[in-house]
């Protein structure tokens, strides 16, 4: 996917321009041939596996020189327009400190990933206050203005370093341009596991920041379903039937609610029952995620 990445980036219309492509790697032996373009130099930096994200985004940057700077994660492959499309962007609007292109479905998309291009592009052409890190593109020195992503993070560091950057001006999410998501997940188990991964920093990206009204059910509802999901379970053990009944609607309310969303987001395009299996399979894993980085803290704290 790497390869892929790469490739993409090789061949994206550049008149004019010089690119500088920097890879920061943990592995140990990148056995890749990454053939240099006309304009573009590609550079490869090994660094140490127990670093985070955060800390190979933030050498990268410091290795480069551009003036404008591009962060794209390892396995997605860009639309040829996309750098002539997000400088353009950025030069339209001088309120504008960082753009980024909408997710396209690749070719014979699975289910699972239809489902997250559709939450991807829930809104689209318009000012968001935090996007994901799979392509963001700004100016130099409003990386240095935020002073780069949160080390301190193992993930969600692209929804902190985007909110801060959202303090400084306009983030605009744009249909100019599109990339595919080459390491969407496939099957439900892949992204069960990976949801919890995600999950573990949840409540240390509150910290340092404003939290937006917009992000807040984000952290309530996992914790909504929890609690009376234990009710249900409680309530049944003793005895209390109709308690219990009426715990279990209340646990399912916001699955069902986030699935009739969705369901109107892709305009009818993806069956009902599969959304509200992702859901079934998305929010316990948030739920588990959010505990393990909660004993965690508790952990490290004591």
């Amino acid at each position: 996917m790497l390869e892929q990445t790469v490739a993409s980036v090789l061949n994206l219309q550049h008149t004019n321009m010089e690119l500088e492509i920097l890879i920061v790697t943990q592995n140990d032996h990148l056995d890749i041939g990454f053939p240099e373009t006309p304009g573009t130099h590609v550079r490869v930096f090994q660094q140490p596996a127990s670093l985070t994200i955060s800390h190979l985004r933030n050498y990268g940057f410091s290795q480069s020189k551009g003036e404008y700077i591009a962060y794209l994660d390892a396995d997605v492959a860009l639309s040829e327009n996309w750098l002539e499309a997000m400088v353009n962007l950025l030069q339209q609007d001088p309120g504008r400190v960082l753009v980024s292109a909408v997710q396209k479905n690749s070719e014979e998309a699975p289910v699972l990933e239809k489902i997250r291009t559709a939450l991807s592009n829930a809104d689209i052409d318009c000012e968001l206050s935090f996007l994901p890190g799979r392509n963001l593109f700004m100016r130099r020195d409003t990386v240095d203005r935020v002073g780069g992503f949160p080390e301190h993070l193992t993930t969600c560091e692209d929804y902190y370093f985007t909110y801060r950057v959202s303090e400084l001006g306009v983030m605009y999410y744009s249909s100019d341009a599109d990339y595919v998501h080459l390491g969407e997940d496939k099957e439900l188990k892949a992204m069960f596991d990976k949801e919890i991964w995600r999950g573990q920093s949840n409540l240390h990206s509150i910290k340092g920041r404003k939290i937006p009204l917009s992000e807040i059910p984000s952290f309530l509802v996992p914790m909504w379903i929890l609690f009376f999901a234990l009710a249900f379970v409680l309530s049944g053990l003793m005895g209390h039937l109709s308690l219990s009944v009426i715990c279990l609607v209340f646990a399912f309310l916001p699955i069902l609610a986030y699935s009739v969303r969705l369901y109107g987001v892709a305009n009818r395009e993806i069956e009902f029952t599969e959304i509200f299996k992702f859901y079934l399979v998305y929010f316990p894993a948030r739920i588990i995620g959010t505990l393990v980085g909660l004993f965690k803290s508790i952990g490290a704290g004591s």
